[in-house]
């Protein structure tokens, strides 16, 4: 081959490189952190991650599993993700590094993109344990969710304002929904506490396959937690097999997070695109009926990142 031959071929090939480099360096990476998979953000995650690889221009989007709150509000602050889910407690207490909360320092980056629906706080019993009420739990087995992730926060906080410490209870677990319902239907736990949007599969697969009782959190309970970010809620009659009546309970919102080193035209797709196809979220799980975008910056523990306010100046809640 000649000389001339040769450079030119080298040349062709460096210009391939630079195109195919170029091209990389525009691709955008969302990952959409979420939690268990039997838990309801996992679900929605994986609608978003559609939503948003269709709308934000040069997206590869994916979804990943986690335990959920604390340990999405840390992947964030490390940037190791993009958007996540998390409760309103843990967010308020990343902000301020509340050490108990396994958040020994104020997470900064973090920056709001929506408030979305309720996560109720579901203490399911075992029908034949004779749980009843909270004064009911002590002395018996509980599962409160992973280590420090948001369940275990608001479990607690309820225990607490309920009276209670886990020294009360015969045994405690620290394991994920779809595993605590393991345990549940195998009697090797008499209740679980799990927070979730209404409607969760755990809860679901655990009420066909055991009579279960939902125990009630009455509305003094939640005012005794002194946290502005736990509210009454209900969980309506019917929501689980056998479940015929509404039971009181304990809310806390969930937002949609992200970091202050995601760029704002990515941040701004992905906040209208989420309120473009709220269908589809629905049609994921049924807590997305929960979410307003009329009610979607009240309340925010964190500020608003730069790119989600541009999208609430253009829809005309905030001047």
């Amino acid at each position: 081959m000649k000389y001339s031959q040769f450079l030119r071929r080298l040349l062709v090939a460096a210009m391939g490189l630079a195109l195919a480099t170029g091209a990389a360096a525009q691709q955008k990476f969302i990952t959409v952190l979420t939690g268990g998979q039997a838990g309801v953000y996992y679900p929605l995650g994986v609608a978003l991650s559609q939503v948003y690889g269709k709308a934000v221009p040069d997206a590869k989007a994916t979804v990943q599993a986690t335990k959920a709150s604390v340990e999405n509000l840390n992947l964030l602050q490390a940037g190791r993700g993009e958007i996540a889910f998390t409760l309103g407690d843990s967010l308020s207490d990343a902000w301020r590094g509340v050490e108990e909360a396994g958040l020994k320092t104020q997470l900064a980056k973090l920056r709001a993109v929506a408030g979305i629906y309720d996560n109720y706080i579901q203490i399911v019993a075992n029908a034949d344990a004779g749980i009843r009420t909270l004064a009911d739990l002590k002395g018996k087995r509980i599962s409160v969710g992973a280590p420090r992730s948001g369940t275990e926060l608001n479990a607690r906080v309820i225990l607490k304002a309920a009276g209670l410490t886990y020294a009360d209870f015969a045994k405690v677990e620290y394991l994920p929904f779809g595993e605590s319902v393991e345990l549940m239907k195998n009697r090797q736990l008499d209740v679980t506490l799990q927070s979730a949007g209404l409607g969760v599969a755990s809860i679901r697969d655990l009420a066909t396959a055991i009579k279960i009782v939902v125990v009630p959190i009455p509305a003094d309970i939640v005012a005794r937690t002194g946290d502005p970010a736990y509210h009454p809620g209900t969980i309506p009659a019917n929501t689980y097999t056998g479940q015929t009546e509404a039971v009181q309970t304990a809310a806390v919102k969930n937002f949609l997070v992200t970091h202050d080193g995601v760029p704002a035209d990515v941040v701004y797709a992905m906040t209208k695109a989420t309120f473009d196809n709220l269908d589809t979220l629905i049609a994921a799980h049924s807590a997305a009926k929960g979410i307003v975008r009329a009610e979607a910056i009240k309340g925010l523990p964190v500020p608003l990142h730069p790119g989600a306010e541009r999208y609430y100046r253009e829809v005309g809640l905030l001047k």
